[in-house]
């Protein structure tokens, strides 16, 4: 039987189809499926894009979902759609990103798993199942290591004087923003999570100016401290996925020494590391 695995976040969709030897026969790409902020129309409309809502092989496969916004109240939903929809899914299983990113990164083995990207999430993780999750609290009230935080952390320095004026000037230059508009983006338009992490691509190119590169690193000490110090268990390796933990990984690797936390595996995409689990 074939396997079909989704890794899912607000944004993208990667879908894998996988034989039964576990090569990958086809990578598919859609829309970001998130049950708690979209509709069955919405949520069917995105599923009518990949290959699977039209084949008629007749050889039956299972699909293992992981996704953002799959809370238990939204998996049976989800799974009542994904198979409604999906031609020849016998078996139907759908989990947390926060579950992915553990299978990922820590397989079959105890460990902690981290998701960094626009926002952030951990877990401990015994080996089969996540026995502890610190609650992660969105970008205003937590979120530490993402890079949304980072991006809200970059702007206070920056508009507090804490960084190079020269690093201001190029930086207000290159987005054709203000400090009024920055203000205008963050406290009156929606996503405003979205457009903070967008500016790692701006942090990203400097990380020469020093103290830009010191705002990277305590940043993700703040993650550990706040968020995986509480699991008390400092033997176990740490595993880390998403763009923020694949683009800093040489500032995240500092942040973890200077804790005192040994790094395991870093992904920016979970979909080897699901693939692998399954075989």
């Amino acid at each position: 039987m074939k396997i079909l695995i989704a890794d899912s976040g607000s944004t993208k969709t990667d879908w894998a189809f996988v034989g039964e030897n576990g090569q990958v026969v086809e990578q598919v790409a859609t829309a970001g499926m998130n049950p708690y902020h979209q509709t069955d129309e919405e949520l069917v409309s995105i599923l009518k894009t990949t290959p699977w809502t039209t084949q008629e092989s007749g050889e039956e496969m299972t699909l293992s979902f992981y996704g953002s916004g799959c809370t238990p109240v939204q998996i049976p939903r989800l799974r009542e759609i994904l198979v409604r929809n999906l031609t020849n899914v016998s078996v139907c299983d759908v989990y947390s990103d926060l579950v992915g990113a553990a299978r990922a990164v820590c397989g079959h083995q105890e460990g902690v798993a981290c998701i960094l990207g626009t926002g952030a999430n951990s877990c401990l993780y015994d080996g089969e199942q996540i026995v502890q999750n610190t609650p992660a609290l969105g970008y205003i009230l937590g979120d530490e290591g993402s890079g949304a935080v980072l991006g809200r952390k970059f702007l206070n320095a920056m508009y507090k004087g804490r960084l190079p004026q020269e690093l201001k000037e190029c930086f207000e230059k290159e987005y054709q923003l203000t400090m009024a508009d920055v203000i205008q983006r963050v406290y009156r338009e929606p996503m405003a999570n979205r457009f903070l992490a967008s500016l790692s691509l701006f942090i990203g190119k400097h990380l020469d100016v020093p103290e830009l590169r010191q705002l990277v690193v305590e940043n993700f000490r703040e993650f550990l401290r706040l968020n995986v110090q509480p699991y008390h268990r400092p033997e176990l390796p740490v595993g880390f996925v998403g763009s923020m933990a694949s683009h800093y990984e040489k500032e995240l690797r500092e942040a973890a020494r200077l804790e005192g936390f040994v790094v395991g595996a870093v992904m920016k995409s979970p979909m080897e590391g699901l693939i692998r689990y399954l075989f």
